[in-house]
């Protein structure tokens, strides 16, 4: 998610991508222009004010981009970010943004078909780039995370009547130039605010019975209803043997495939032995260098000799991270009542792009900073009472396992519970 620096990253890479209107200096159809509209001098790309920009070196070309308005986006008032809160969960909506941006072109010597030129390869750089790519973010400014948030970056013209513009350049009392406008939507600012996190629920009525779905016909692919977890969980764990329900789960070679978009490569494993049309089962290896904490989409892959491969729906589950207890926990620096040091070793290992907390009963702690990728983290316990707290560590939206739902009626497990003192 991005971060307070998310307007600046948004105003470096769109003037990154308006630099290539510096070729066109020396484009070949340049060459077939009169003499007297060929842009000969320096091309320059500035972000100024309106006023500053009309004043800059006249004897050079310009063309100028000028954040002239932000707004607040009503879509994105008061929508938490998905995934990233569970049922019964509160969270502070991020601050989503719409940019407006001005761009104006002067050409050298006040000449104004060279503005015209340099407008129009500058529109043509735009509308070639509707949206702006994370990898061009990144290299503009990675450190905003802009290129990190769920909503891709989008970039459209603003249609601007002569009214608006007219008071636009009044108010910099500046003498009007051809300009186009745009809008860049949306900017997510993470908020700061932490979040309300309650202990789950235990059970939901009487035998904790949820829906059942029985399909009525039987599609010629294969197709996945559910995936069972041991124990009664909601989630896995490296190490888990998953069971996947469906239909016509069957074949010569039978895998599943999983995804995260933190991997680079998908990561496919064999079925178990044993495999029905109805039923297999895979096991999640301990591989904690290969895995990470998050939410995973499995397809079941069925190749049968002589006919081409088949794939399942996607279904979504999550792979919690699993916490080494104890905990290390020793006083803050500077040491004061309620302020605590915990640090929490963990299997798979977290990524630098990944976000965690830890969870005691219902406060939220962010990690300290992780450049590199870690089996550890530290977090700065603040202004917390002393007594007992059930700990969850939550890595992108995974939590760790804390019911042991294999007891009726589930209970939270004792193994989770720290004392502060």
């Amino acid at each position: 998610m991005s971060n307070e620096l998310a307007i600046g990253a948004v105003t470096l890479t769109l003037r990154n991508l308006l630099d290539s209107v510096k070729d066109l200096k020396d484009s070949d159809v340049i060459s077939d222009l009169p003499s007297d509209v060929q842009p000969t001098a320096e091309i320059l790309i500035t972000n100024l004010p309106l006023d500053e920009a009309y004043e800059f070196d006249q004897a050079k070309n310009q063309v100028n981009l000028f954040l002239y308005h932000v707004e607040h986006s009503a879509a994105w008032r008061n929508m938490e970010i998905p995934g990233r809160v569970k049922n019964g969960e509160t969270a502070t909506p991020p601050l989503g943004l719409n940019l407006y941006y001005l761009i104006t072109a002067y050409g050298q010597d006040k000449n104004e078909i060279i503005g015209h030129l340099l407008l129009g390869k500058a529109m043509s750089i735009l509308h070639d780039h509707p949206v702006l790519s994370r990898e061009e973010i990144r290299a503009a400014f990675s450190a905003s995370r802009l290129h990190e948030q769920i909503e891709r970056v989008r970039i459209s013209p603003q249609p601007i009547s002569i009214d608006e513009v007219s008071k636009l350049w009044t108010g910099f009392q500046s003498q009007y130039k051809l300009s186009v406008a745009y809008q860049v939507s949306v900017v997510l600012i993470e908020s700061k605010r932490p979040s309300t996190v309650p202990l789950p629920v235990l059970m939901r009525g009487v035998g904790d019975r949820g829906v059942f779905v029985q399909p009525y016909v039987t599609p010629p692919f294969p197709v996945i209803d559910a995936i069972v977890f041991p124990n009664k969980q909601n989630a896995a764990q490296q190490g888990d043997t998953l069971t996947i329900k469906g239909s016509l789960l069957m074949g010569d070679n039978v895998t599943v495939r999983f995804k995260n978009h933190r991997l680079e490569t998908d990561i496919e494993l064999a079925v178990e032995p044993g495999a029905s049309n109805e039923e297999v089962k895979v096991i999640l290896p301990n591989n904690p260098n290969q895995w990470v904490a998050g939410v995973y989409t499995m397809m079941v892959v069925v190749r049968n000799t002589g006919s081409d491969e088949k794939t399942s729906n996607d279904l979504p589950f999550m792979l919690g991270p699993m916490i080494n207890f104890p905990l290390t926990i020793v006083p803050g620096s500077p040491p004061s009542p309620g302020n605590h040091l915990a640090t929490v070793s963990f299997s798979p290992v977290i990524r630098p792009e990944q976000e965690a907390f830890l969870l005691l009963g219902s406060r939220e702690f962010k990690a300290e900073a992780h450049p590199v990728s870690a089996n550890s983290l530290n977090f700065q316990l603040k202004e917390i009472d002393s007594g007992d707290y059930f700990v969850r560590l939550r890595i992108d939206g995974a939590d760790s396992l804390l019911i042991d739902a294999s007891v009726t009626p589930p209970v939270f497990k004792a193994s989770n519970k720290v004392t502060l003192p």
